[in-house]
């Protein structure tokens, strides 16, 4: 158990918030460390395969991890966004709530959260009563684009990806392996 835990998040426009998460939860359970990762915004039928694959593999690999996946599977914009797609941002806060009061992990990740707020799924004032709430051996990590200015100021290291440039604007898809 860490004897203190920080609120880390990782925002911006560029690529690399999600990773970051990865990253940083290979080093934690390299460690001996747990972590629960709560995926907002990706499918959340509760299948691995359904899962992200670098959250497949950490399943696999690793036994101090559990990871949800909540989501309708689909791309949401403000204005697409569905009863389904609420319902599953609903389902995944409570259960990032229940891992962080559990005291089970060491580290809770919320990944595309900041989005989830942005979209309107998760409602910014709970996010930042879970933020002050949580016990002080949790460290919380939120990712996504957008995090709201009040979760910059809650957080104790916020780090921003910055697009410079991305193949993406030449029209280049998602590559499994790469950001898939």
């Amino acid at each position: 158990m860490l004897k203190k835990g920080y609120v880390q998040v990782y925002t911006g426009d560029g690529k690399g918030k999600t990773t970051a998460a990865i990253g940083l939860t290979v080093r934690a359970l390299s460690a001996g460390l747990h972590v629960c990762i709560i995926h907002f915004l990706k499918r959340g039928s509760g299948l691995a395969s359904d899962m992200p694959p670098e959250s497949r593999l950490l399943t696999k690999t690793f036994s101090g991890v559990n990871v949800v996946c909540t989501g309708g599977g689909s791309f949401i914009t403000s204005a697409a966004k569905s009863a389904l797609d609420e319902k599953e941002a609903q389902n995944g806060f409570c259960e990032a709530k229940k891992a962080i009061d559990s005291l089970k992990y060491d580290i809770v990740i919320l990944d595309e959260i900041n989005a989830a707020i942005k979209l309107g799924l998760v409602k910014l004032e709970e996010a930042l009563e879970l933020i002050e709430s949580r016990p002080q051996s949790v460290e919380l990590v939120l990712t996504g684009r957008d995090a709201a200015p009040e979760i910059i100021a809650a957080a104790d290291l916020v780090t921003e990806m910055a697009a410079k440039k991305h193949y993406y604007d030449k029209g280049v898809r998602a590559r499994t392996g790469i950001e898939k």
